[in-house]
């Protein structure tokens, strides 16, 4: 049957519009119609009483969720429950990520999203890999014993035909540029981090295909007035995606303004790098073998090193606006249509308009996720 959710102030491609209503059939939005139409009062109608209703986020980079980490149970079950727990938060869309393990952890992870996919387990867009090719003096938390140059078994199961979207981050100055061309001609997602490389690698990078960078500032080559790094070949490149962690703990407000507006507009991603405690009851997990307690919203270990973060999607967006001072609507996007350009899916994710996916949020003035539909269920 057709759905129609009405009463709610829509954010369209072009704006906030409240004099429309939008029609669901199945997994397709329809149409957006204003509320006289016949077809709006044939459908069955879902009042939203005046709340936002908003398209669903994509987050790119969700380690764990719901008390559980992927490289713990690299599963379809683990896949579900991390799933479920982000969805209260408003991802609709995410990519399972795995932090640096051995090859055999990362075939069964590769496996589980491939199987999760042909289950229609919601919100699993495919799978974010986050090393093992990354450089040690920017290895940030990730356990430094599982950092190798890929050989080319690896490279070949890597560009193995797969569903769904494949993204690896990997250090530029530790990948030859031979694979990360292969990697890319492969359709693989390739973003640059946890690196020491310099401007000039970077840019070469860039070159053979690299498409983004993951958390901007943190764990690569800072921004200087004689070597740009990492940071300043990333805010110089029109062309590449940056994603931020906007939790107030990362990376400071002030350089995530500068660099907003050192992009062109279309180009930041609002990320969470999410650890377990999202969702979850206990703040408590273990990494590398080491009890992290979320403490005030930060994930770091005893040293002081971060692990991650407690940020979910839908505080992110509410950061965005009251640290950033960005208007909602950007901060939105930066939440959803953005990502779904960034992973080649802007033709089908990310908007409320006609012919899109049914990923849909609810949410009321104080950033609450009030409802969501993935799918159109």
């Amino acid at each position: 049957m057709i759905q129609s959710l009405a009463n709610a102030r829509v954010l369209t491609p072009d704006g906030w519009r409240d004099d429309l209503a939008v029609l669901l059939d199945g997994e397709i939005i329809v149409d957006l119609l204003p509320p006289s139409d016949p077809r709006v009062r044939e459908a069955n109608q879902h009042d939203l009483g005046g709340a936002m209703l908003l398209p669903g986020f994509i987050d790119v980079q969700v380690n764990g969720g719901g008390g559980v980490l992927f490289n713990e149970a690299p599963t379809v079950e683990t896949l579900r429950r991390i799933g479920t727990a982000h969805r209260r938060f408003g991802t609709t869309g995410f990519l399972p990520t795995l932090i640096s393990d051995d090859r055999a952890v990362i075939r069964a992870a590769l496996q589980a999203v491939e199987q999760a996919l042909r289950e229609g387990v919601p919100g699993v867009l495919g799978i974010h890999l986050e090393g093992p090719y990354l450089a040690p003096a920017r290895k940030g938390v990730h356990d430094a014993k599982f950092f190798h140059v890929p050989d080319a078994d690896e490279i070949a199961l890597l560009c193995a035909p797969h569903a769904g979207v494949r993204l690896i981050t990997l250090a530029p100055d530790r990948v030859p540029l031979a694979s990360i061309g292969a990697l890319v001609d492969a359709g693989v997602i390739v973003c640059a981090g946890h690196t020491a490389a310099d401007y000039v690698t970077t840019r070469a990078a860039l070159d053979a295909g690299v498409r983004g960078f993951t958390h901007l500032f943190n764990a690569m080559t800072p921004f200087g007035s004689r070597e740009p790094g990492v940071v300043g070949a990333a805010l110089e490149d029109a062309g590449s995606w940056c994603g931020l962690i906007v939790d107030g703990h990362h990376v400071h407000p002030a350089s995530l303004r500068v660099a907003i507006a050192a992009k062109p507009r279309g180009k930041m991603l609002l990320v969470t790098d999410a650890m377990p405690p999202v969702g979850a009851d206990s703040p408590d997990y273990v990494l590398n073998g080491e009890t992290i307690t979320a403490k005030d919203g930060i994930c770091q270990t005893a040293s002081g090193i971060l692990a991650g973060s407690a940020l979910d999607m839908a505080g992110a967006v509410r950061n965005a606006v009251q640290l950033l001072g960005l208007p909602l609507d950007e901060a939105v996007r930066m939440a959803s249509t953005y990502p779904a350009e960034f992973l080649g899916l802007g033709q089908s994710h990310g908007r409320i308009a006609p012919g899109y996916r049914a990923d849909l949020l609810v949410m009321d003035d104080e950033y609450r996720i009030r409802q969501s539909w993935i799918g159109g269920r």
